[in-house]
């Protein structure tokens, strides 16, 4: 019998739409087509090392707040950096991302941290900006749902 594989969710939802992109994620990752891997969702601050060290890939979401990512974010790549620097390299990882502005700054601060980790994207950033539409929780589903198939298949 294959082993149970462990998909992180880690996202910020200060808001009830950040929370529908959330709920989105981890609906499309429990999608009931996809056996043998196991959801985890966490807000950034819940988050731990221990959880990141013992998934199998990881999915973010953040804000772009001022340009950056959340500070919720900043403080979960602050807390796990060290502890998972040489213990998590090509963690199969994707990012979204809900933009008011460009999400230029976001992207570029979150790469440069997971580039330090050497963690391994598997999926395209999926950048949910200007006014926020339905179809960003479908996008954010499809993207849960892309990463555990993918887990389940071995394809990362």
């Amino acid at each position: 019998m294959p082993q149970t594989k462990t998909l992180l969710i880690v996202s910020n939802t200060p808001s009830p739409n950040t929370q529908a992109l959330a709920d989105a994620a981890v609906r499309g990752a429990s999608n009931t087509d996809i056996q043998g891997v196991q959801i985890q969702h966490k807000t950034p601050f819940a988050a731990t090392p221990d959880d990141v060290m013992n998934c199998d890939a990881i999915l973010l979401g953040t804000t772009e707040n001022f340009g950056y990512m959340s500070g919720a974010m900043k403080d979960f790549f602050d807390r796990i950096f060290y502890p998972c620097l040489e213990h998590t390299e090509a963690l199969p990882y994707a990012i979204f991302i809900r933009a008011g502005l460009d999400g230029t700054g976001t992207e570029i601060a979150m790469q440069k941290i997971i580039s330090g980790l050497k963690w391994k994207q598997v999926q395209d950033l999926l950048l949910c900006h200007g006014e926020f539409k339905d179809e960003f929780i479908d996008q954010v589903e499809e993207l849960g749902m892309s990463m555990a198939a993918g887990l389940e298949m071995g394809i990362f």
